[in-house]
């Protein structure tokens, strides 16, 4: 299976768009307005140039089928970086959001080795969405509870969620046999 990591760019924002519908968002507050949905897209746009965080295209091929990102944040009293996906539903279950967390493991350690760094990685799925528990999980995190979650962050929205976490210091599982995903490389 050929997955792989794109940093974010304008060509992304139709895949933004067809993100952006109930069915994807049922978990995180629904589809968003245009307006909405173009702030979006300048903040992932954006991301690169903080040095703290950066948004993916999922690749399938030459197919954009999802998005994939890290950035760092404050949580419970220390700097942590925070994952989040989406995988359009006609590629779910195929392996790809496992390819594509695989890889994105791959880079936040890299980044987690600057000095100042955090050295957690946490996911904080819906403790309904099962879908994300269960890639948690498969792509080695650990469970450590639920708990209240902000989101989007800043808007005083608390989801309930699960705590997972990665201790990027230890080198984790393997990667899936199943399908590979080459490590994004920063210039």
């Amino acid at each position: 299976m050929d997955v792989r990591l794109e940093p974010w760019s304008e060509s992304a924002l139709d895949l933004l768009r067809r993100i952006n519908i109930p069915q994807m968002r049922r978990y995180v507050g629904g589809p968003e307005s245009e307006e909405e949905l173009l702030a979006r897209h300048r903040r992932y746009l954006a991301m690169p140039a903080t040095g703290r965080s950066c948004m993916f295209a999922v690749l399938l091929g030459d197919e954009m089928v999802g998005s994939i990102a890290y950035h760092q944040r404050d949580w419970q009293g220390q700097q942590i970086y925070e994952a989040g996906w989406n995988v359009l539903q006609p590629y779910q279950g195929r392996g790809v959001a496992t390819a594509a967390g695989t890889a994105l493991i791959a880079i936040v350690r890299a980044a987690a080795r600057r000095p100042g760094a955090p050295h957690t990685l946490h996911a904080f799925p819906s403790v309904e969405n099962t879908s994300s528990n269960t890639l948690c999980r498969r792509l080695g995190f650990t469970l450590l509870g639920p708990c209240n979650f902000e989101y989007p962050p800043g808007s005083g929205s608390l989801m309930h969620s699960n705590d997972w976490v990665i201790d990027l210091a230890d080198s984790g599982p393997p990667p899936p046999r199943t399908a590979t995903a080459p490590a994004h490389q920063e210039a």
